[in-house]
């Protein structure tokens, strides 16, 4: 599909628009962090000790006195980092997995094939919760467990792929001229199979962001004081009945990025899905 035509079925998606609205805005937040945030995201204030939002502090403040607002604002960089970096690692090994199991097929298949079938076998956030509570708890671990743990979809996706790519006409040809597997496979296979591998990455970076947010919650995340959502959260946890703006604003955020990250995700596999042409 033409990148004019795919841009022409993604912009007609009102709700595909909003979520790229919102991803972008995300990213500009992130980005701009340092100007837009009204305070130092780790400056203790004990004199405003859970102060409710007000003109001074817009969100209110946690236990410590810093402000919400900041911190929310600082923490969209570490929801950011973990949402690609660990999508990124578990594309990347889904590529390579899935194009091996589909180009070869036999036993290297098989092979692979109930590998993904042994790590599905394990629900990925104990699994996670495992490796983090051995490993030093810290955004790279965090990153790469998440990517090693996450990359069985894309596999099986590209392998279904690559089957039915590998019988077709050009790779036929390609193959006769003298092509080797390398090359049939990086050059002429796997861009053919890459659309639904984009709306799967897309999808998995509201996955990973959760998934961090979760495991800050529990402290098994990013550790304080760097800001995240999650930690956030857990503040508002223990201080549920007298400081709401805690657990409401940090977890809005979540809510809105997950939501916007599914958007896209969904408006990015309707424009490319052949099926749904008018």
């Amino acid at each position: 599909m033409k990148r004019r035509e795919f841009w022409a079925r993604f912009r007609r998606n009102r709700l595909a628009m909003t979520g790229l609205a919102l991803v972008a805005g995300m990213f500009v937040v992130s980005l701009a962090a340092g100007w837009l945030a009204p305070y130092d995201p780790n400056f203790i204030d004990l004199k405003a000790v859970l102060m409710a939002p007000s003109g001074e502090h817009l969100l209110g403040t946690d236990p410590l006195g810093r402000d919400v607002l900041s911190r929310i604002i600082y923490g969209s960089q570490v929801s950011l980092k973990v949402g690609f970096v660990a999508v990124g690692l578990a594309t990347l090994i889904g590529l390579l997995v899935g194009a091996l199991a589909g180009y070869y097929g036999g036993w290297v298949d098989q092979l692979l094939m109930r590998l993904v079938d042994l790590m599905l076998c394990f629900p990925a956030f104990f699994l996670i919760l495992a490796v983090i509570a051995i490993l030093e708890p810290s955004i790279w671990n965090i990153m790469v467990v998440i990517g090693l743990t996450s990359w069985m979809g894309v596999a099986r996706l590209v392998r279904a792929e690559f089957l039915s790519l590998r019988e077709r006409e050009f790779v036929m040809a390609a193959r006769a001229l003298g092509a080797s597997d390398a090359r049939l496979i990086w050059r002429h296979m796997l861009p053919n199979a890459l659309a639904p591998v984009m709306v799967s990455a897309t999808l998995g970076v509201a996955g990973a962001i959760l998934t961090e947010s979760a495991l800050s919650f529990l402290g098994l995340g990013v550790q304080p004081p760097t800001p995240s959502w999650g930690n956030i959260l857990t503040a508002g946890k223990d201080n549920i009945e007298i400081a709401w703006w805690l657990s409401l604003f940090p977890g809005l955020a979540i809510l809105m990025t997950v939501m916007s990250y599914n958007l896209l995700g969904e408006g990015v596999r309707e424009a490319i899905d052949p099926r749904l042409k008018e």
